[in-house]
């Protein structure tokens, strides 16, 4: 079990989370690595094992560390980077190459240059523009790189506006219309600089209904025979994204194969009624593997009961450990780690520490009556927790810490005052 109670206290992997707490300071990011490999071990058996010739590439935005990029590559799998910072880390822990692709709807000169020079896996274009700039680093390098298009579906998906990337109006993507995307495909066929190999769509994130991939791979699907008829190219990978939900209350989270199975038939399917081999199959995710492996640990300070109204439970983080909650009011749960065995009989808010109105973590939740220096855990924050992590009021980033079977790992330092300060520089005229 990945959570258990002994003794009244939360544990976590083994771990009891109120001496995390103690040991690391809070507030602290705590991922199972057991929950991790038991996701890759789902991805495995029910899509690379389950379908030849498929790949998963981890995206990395939603977690990206170097102890993370690193087990990913010890598990095998490929990783998809969206920035020059991204692939950087996957670069120090010597992440394959072959098995890095470059997503990202503005990549800078210098990040393409990094990426051609370091022979990536692929880059998947995000714009028109992006093509002459990686053909113009190409010829400059005397290298070719393989290319694939991220086009826009333009499909609908259930979930929040900010998180939503498949629609027309969207800042992702090459749109679909003739007298773009046409044209577009054409220049990289003939292009002497890049291998074109295929089409890339993501229609968003934190999805339970398998109807918008299955959508956008229709439409993909019809682009993919109209370059065949109209350029004899036939394409050789088919990235489908990801955007698998998770559980952060009571979503009903969905096994892998509901959104894997029915793509991958409709695929088969595809292929086999025109007699030809079907390309590589990818899929992207990213939350879906540390989301719900991550929790986050505070410390409860100042408590403040305004009667007939609410009670707020203040901690020593806030929304600069964990912005969903104020950019796209993102819902989560959690506990009082040291009084699991009493019961909840006291409804409060558990805010942060930042001087905004906003920063309230968890609304209206049962929990024992709390005090300060009570230990608080947050559930499912593995993901776009720590990557978003911000110095806002000037708060440190908080450590990170792997646990697996009762051992503890620190995988990130607590950043410092000093190291918030690092490339701050006082001109000599002020001093």
């Amino acid at each position: 079990m990945i959570y258990e109670e002994k003794g009244g206290r939360l544990h976590f992997d083994g771990c009891d989370t109120v001496s995390l707490a103690k040991k690391y300071g809070t507030p602290l990011y705590v991922y199972s690595l057991t929950d991790i490999q038991n996701r890759i071990a789902e991805l495995r058996d029910d899509f690379l094992d389950k379908y030849d010739n498929t790949r998963v590439a981890y995206a990395a935005k939603a977690f990206s560390t170097s102890a993370m990029l690193k087990l990913i590559d010890k598990e095998g799998l490929s990783v998809d980077v969206v920035s020059g910072g991204e692939l950087y880390t996957a670069i120090s822990v010597g992440f394959p190459a072959e098995r890095i692709e470059f997503n990202g709807n503005n990549k800078l000169y210098e990040e393409l240059l990094l990426a051609i020079e370091y022979g990536v896996g692929r880059i998947i274009v995000d714009g028109i523009e992006e093509l002459q700039i990686i053909e113009g680093i190409c010829e400059v390098t005397g290298k070719k790189t393989n290319i694939m298009y991220r086009v826009t579906p333009g499909v609908k998906s259930e979930t929040h506006e900010y998180i939503t990337t498949g629609k027309k109006d969207s800042k992702f993507g090459i749109p679909l219309d003739e007298e773009v995307f046409y044209p577009a495909v054409e220049d990289a066929i003939r292009s002497p600089w890049v291998n074109f190999i295929g089409l890339h769509f993501h229609v968003g994130s934190q999805l339970f209904d398998n109807g918008s991939h299955l959508g956008a791979l229709d439409v993909l699907l019809h682009h993919v025979d109209e370059i065949r008829n109209r350029f004899s190219f036939e394409i050789r990978e088919i990235n489908l994204g990801g955007g698998f939900g998770i559980r952060y209350t009571d979503e009903p989270r969905r096994p892998l194969s509901y959104f894997t199975d029915p793509l991958m038939d409709r695929i088969k399917g595809h292929y086999k009624e025109l007699g030809l081999d079907r390309p590589t199959v990818v899929i992207e995710p990213g939350r879906s593997i540390v989301g719900e492996a991550g929790i986050t640990l505070y410390t409860v300070g100042n408590i403040k009961d305004i009667e007939g109204v609410r009670k707020y439970v203040s901690v020593d983080g806030g929304m600069t450990d964990n912005i969903r909650p104020a950019l796209y009011q993102a819902r989560y749960t959690g506990v009082i780690a040291n009084k699991m065995d009493l019961g909840k009989d006291d409804k409060v808010t558990i805010c942060g520490k930042c001087c905004e109105s906003g920063d309230i973590l968890i609304k209206d939740i049962n929990v024992p009556s709390p005090e300060s220096g009570d230990v608080i855990c947050v559930f499912s924050t593995g993901a776009y927790g720590h990557s978003m992590a911000s110095n806002y009021n000037k708060n440190p980033i908080p450590a990170v810490v792997f646990v697996k079977e009762g051992k503890d790992y620190l995988v990130v330092k607590r950043q410092t005052y000093q190291d918030m300060l690092r490339n701050e520089i006082v001109p000599s005229w002020m001093i």
